[in-house]
């Protein structure tokens, strides 16, 4: 599996919150982050089904506002 770098913005009060709850869970901000998203992820399957891992993002993300 690669790992894949992803730059995000963030509101900094949101971002020492996050710091706070990582810090308190003995992790770094990215892996808190990490186990965020992955509870997001198995919420979702849980409800909606498994996600095919061969699903091409572009085809799932509204479009861009112009």
């Amino acid at each position: 599996m690669a790992i894949k770098s992803v730059s995000i913005r963030i509101e900094e009060e949101m971002l020492n919150k996050i710091a706070y709850i990582a810090d308190h869970e003995g992790r770094s901000v990215n892996s808190q982050v990490l186990v965020l998203i992955r509870e997001n992820i198995k919420a979702f399957e849980d409800t909606n089904g498994a996600i095919d891992g061969n699903i091409n993002p572009d085809s799932n993300v509204k479009p861009t506002r112009k």
